[in-house]
């Protein structure tokens, strides 16, 4: 029946025989194979009305018929019949090579201003029987024949062959508007609207077939041309190039027209490229140009934890309109997004807000509270702090909810300690740093093979002087993690110096070394330079830093690209460094190498408590007390919590004596109370009491003082901190 209504529709059935291609091949050898197939599958073989109409349509558009249009009304029947073989045996016979030039001719034509339609027919002429000017609708009959057979050859299972035949319907539009659709075409032209569906095809087939290259490229060449899509198909593929880049593994640069066509500069790479699509997606969404997609919000928080601009990101999230997230999501993600970028103070404000007025509502967000609790494990003078917010949490879990219970001892635990320390009453500390191991050891036998928690409890027994069971904690919490903790092998490292095994430590950093990766080294080369120090060994401490100095001048080269939290820990170490290396020069007495140093230092941070402290020590060195005093002063300005500066500057008073020694006195009991195990603090508080005439308070402190001695790391334990970060 198809056959009849093609050759009764054509309106001239000797055109239609006389064509250089055999009819009875089409008309009866293709469709009799079709035909054939579709008994054997028990399917009906007479099309439905609306289909026919559809077809009678087409023709009746055209007034005539052409072979290559009949195989493209046909292929179209068969394959919306589902008949994709048939489909396909029709559909290569399309000779779509030798038709292109054509084709393009007629798209290209399509955009002049039209002729008279007397000229318009003059120039109409046929050569064998083929029209050698094309309608447009012709183009848009075989364009769509075209992208039929890519969805047959895909449906068959041929998916790449599929890419490769979309690919010309792209190669065909593209030829002839080479800078994109023109001014004044309709967007309702059925040739737009089968580029655009190949356009999106396209990158599809070829992400399916494997190959992300052509995919990538794929996409790039949808978007570099102002192709008149939509903006929610034009999102659409931004999203998907996005996600492809940012999950495909592989690298594949970006082309110069894609990014001027994309407002963009040039990235890098692919990660640069796809954090800037996801800023466009963004920002249409910020101004509701495209609807609501909640994946371009995790992608872009993905795409920005790698490159880590996390406070790009909460710039970008406190962009978005209110109702695109619940209040407590969203403070809870921007305080996320702070605390990664080493902003704790802001992300700690942003879940104080959130907290009080979500408590006036009775309405607790239990992620917003373990997060403000994990924050003030952090800081030891927001202790009490974190009790609160993990108590508030505890509130919300059963007794079968046993990880979270987990989670709150374990920040619980950590918060206690501080808490202890800070207490003025004896019996009151000495319980709170019961209770500090008792929640530390609940949380443990809860989770059990947490890392984390076995590194707390191990800082927790080393800050109490318990120093067999933090070897032993951070011994298993090695073992847990392959060795691959850096922070976990410092703590170690600390608790052997603490031991006064000082050879066993510097032996175990040289372990560490080798087992850490190279950006991890440095923290392990101070503690080994500091170690070497103290063993007197200042040449080797001296070459080590110099190491330590090379790594970081190396980083230097890339801070472009390194994240601000990172520039800002490898400030903080670089400075570190330089007076650790003023400090040693100053005891080998080399005055004029230990001043460089310093000022090296200072050049970094220039209002720095330990930079006016070391430069104290020097003038203190060197016998300038006048001048020490006032550098130790100037320290404890910028910082009144300092303790080793509270120390230096009561020593030098207490050296002064008469009415200086209750001032003395006074720096030496705040620095007790701020750091109990100081063993300087108690030698300088025993002298001072001799000096007042209190023999035994006076021995009292120095009993103590020698005992703390003993205890004493090369580097302190509150340098560390109290949590395991990842």
């Amino acid at each position: 029946m198809a056959a009849m209504m093609l050759c009764t529709c054509s309106g001239d059935q000797s055109k239609f025989e006389e064509m250089p291609r055999s009819p009875e091949s089409l008309a009866t050898r293709d469709f009799s194979a079709s035909a054939s197939c579709s008994r054997t599958g028990n399917r009906e073989t007479t099309p439905d009305d609306s289909q026919v109409n559809e077809v009678e349509s087409d023709l009746r558009e055209t007034l005539s018929l052409n072979y290559e249009e009949a195989r493209a009304l046909l292929g179209r029947l068969e394959y919306q019949r589902g008949n994709f073989d048939a489909a396909l045996q029709v559909l290569q016979g399309i000779d779509i090579r030798s038709l292109k030039p054509r084709m393009t001719t007629a798209i290209t034509e399509s955009a002049k201003p039209r002729v008279s339609p007397r000229s318009s027919r003059r120039k109409t002429s046929q050569v064998n029987g083929m029209l050698v000017h094309m309608s447009m609708h012709s183009v848009s009959l075989l364009l769509e024949a075209i992208l039929l057979k890519a969805k047959s050859l895909e449906s068959l299972g041929r998916v790449t062959d599929a890419a490769e035949e979309c690919r010309t319907i792209i190669d065909i539009v593209e030829s002839a508007w080479p800078s994109g659709v023109p001014e004044g075409t309709s967007e309702e032209c059925k040739l737009i609207d089968m580029f655009h569906s190949a356009l999106e095809y396209l990158p599809n087939l070829w992400m399916r077939s494997g190959c992300f290259e052509e995919a990538i490229i794929a996409y790039r060449r949808a978007l570099a041309r102002p192709w008149n899509l939509d903006s929610q198909r034009s999102a659409n593929l931004q999203k998907d190039l996005a996600v492809t880049l940012l999950y495909c593994g592989i690298e594949e640069k970006s082309t110069q027209e894609f990014n001027q066509q994309q407002n963009m500069v040039t990235p890098e790479n692919n990660l640069e490229e796809a954090i800037s699509l996801l800023f466009v997606l963004i920002r249409k969404l910020a101004f509701q140009q495209i609807k609501w997609d909640p994946d371009l919000v995790n992608h872009l928080t993905y795409a920005l934890s790698l490159s880590g601009h996390y406070e790009v990101l909460a710039r970008h999230l406190e962009m978005l309109l209110p109702g695109t997230y619940s209040r407590s999501e969203r403070w809870y993600i921007l305080a996320l997004c702070y605390s990664a970028a080493g902003m704790d103070d802001s992300a700690l404000n942003i879940i104080r807000n959130g907290f009080r007025v979500l408590q006036r509502k009775g309405k607790p967000h239990i992620p917003s509270l373990l997060l403000g609790a994990k924050l003030c494990c952090k800081n030891p003078k927001h202790a009490s702090e974190g009790i609160e917010f993990a108590n508030k949490a505890m509130k919300s879990f059963t007794s079968h909810d046993l990880h979270f219970i987990s989670v709150v001892n374990h920040f619980l635990g950590v918060c206690y300690g501080p808490f202890a320390r800070s207490s003025t009453c004896d019996s009151e500390k000495m319980r709170l740093q019961d209770d500090a191991l008792r929640l530390l050891q609940d949380a443990a036998s809860l989770a059990k093979y947490s890392p984390e928690i076995l590194y707390s409890l191990a800082w927790e027994n080393a800050m109490q002087r318990k120093l067999n069971a933090a070897i032993e904690s951070a011994t298993e919490c090695l073992e847990l993690v392959a060795g691959s903790s850096v922070s976990t092998w410092k703590l170690l490292i600390l608790v052997l110096s603490a031991q006064q095994n000082l050879q066993e430590a510097e032996a175990l950093a040289d372990l560490a070394l080798d087992e850490a990766e190279e950006e991890e080294q440095m923290g392990i080369l101070r503690l080994k330079a500091q170690i070497q120090a103290s063993r007197g060994q200042f040449k080797s401490a001296v070459e080590s830093l110099r190491s330590l100095l090379a790594i970081i001048q190396a980083k230097k080269e890339v801070w472009k690209s390194t994240p601000y939290d990172k520039v800002k820990s490898l400030h903080k170490l670089e400075m570190e460094a330089w007076l650790d290396l003023a400090s040693i020069y100053t005891k080998i007495e080399s005055w004029h190498d230990s001043n460089i140093c310093l000022d090296k230092a200072e050049s970094i941070n220039s209002f720095s408590s330990k930079c006016w402290h070391v430069k104290g020590l020097i003038l203190e060195a060197q016998s300038l007390h006048q001048e020490a005093l006032a550098a130790f002063s100037f320290s404890l300005s910028i910082n009144p919590d300092y303790v080793p500066s509270m120390v230096c500057m009561a020593g030098i008073l207490r050296n002064i004596g008469g009415k200086s020694l209750p001032i003395s006195r006074t720096f030496l009991r705040n620095a007790i109370r701020l750091e109990p195990t100081n063993h300087k603090a108690w030698l300088g508080l025993g002298l001072v009491s001799k000096s007042e005439g209190l023999p035994l308070e006076a021995a009292d402190c120095f009993k103590a003082a020698y005992e703390l001695r003993e205890l004493s790391p090369i580097q302190d334990f509150s340098e560390q901190l109290p949590i395991l970060l990842q």
